[in-house]
């Protein structure tokens, strides 16, 4: 399957990129809206899966070139953008196509970080609202630190969680993020719980702030 990254320089972005190239066959597109950005990015994520002994391609294009030349979108930019970039490659998203969310509304003061509630309700609704009729959304990988992704040598044993109104799509999903070795995908229901799973970012990252040795915290769900 053809997984096309829309801010696929940033951190989660480079995380899953990597972890896909490095643990599957699935091929790898790397979107930004600097293409230069991308294909410099996507020649770095590359090099590093080959220096590991692996074979990859890993593509890089501006991200509407990018959603075009993909089957499953993850939208790796911040909440803020989410419906903004959905907006900008949606003559590129064809029924059919799936488009994944790990955006998470967050804001920060003296006390740490804090869940950013939209008006929508949500983030991953928010993208829903912006989403082509016949273009499913799943919220997933909402909970996983970027750090603990990016670095190939460390070992997930975590979960994340999935939700879509779409079985279909979460399903599909679910495969993708089990192609991932060491990451489970559990069903977390529909778009109505997101906000749950979204304000679980937060929090975690508060716990890995004041606590020695839990930089790149995950859940495990027994």
């Amino acid at each position: 399957m053809r997984i096309a990254l829309l801010g696929g320089t940033g951190d989660i972005g480079e995380g899953l990129a990597l972890r896909w190239a490095h643990d599957t066959d699935h091929e790898i597109v790397i979107g930004s809206r600097d293409p230069e950005k991308a294909r410099e990015k996507a020649d770095a994520y590359e090099a590093e899966i080959e220096d590991r002994g692996g074979e990859t391609k890993i593509t890089g294009f501006e991200n509407e070139m990018a959603a075009d030349r993909a089957d499953v979108i993850v939208l790796a930019v911040p909440a803020y953008h989410i419906a903004d970039t959905i907006q900008a490659v949606s003559d590129s998203l064809t029924e059919g196509d799936i488009l994944i969310t790990p955006a998470t509304g967050m804001k920060r003061d003296e006390d740490g970080f804090h869940y950013h509630k939209p008006s929508a309700g949500s983030v991953t609704t928010i993208a829903v609202e912006a989403a082509p009729e016949g273009v499913p959304v799943v919220g997933a990988f909402h909970n996983l630190a970027a750090g603990r992704l990016t670095d190939l040598d460390a070992e997930l044993g975590i979960d994340t969680l999935l939700i879509s109104d779409d079985e279909t799509a979460k399903s599909t999903v679910a495969s993708l993020a089990e192609d991932i070795e060491g990451l489970r995908a559990l069903d977390a229901g529909s778009i109505a719980n997101a906000a749950e799973i979204e304000a679980l970012t937060p929090l975690l990252i508060n716990v890995a702030m004041n606590n020695s040795g839990l930089h790149d915290l995950g859940v495990r769900f027994d």
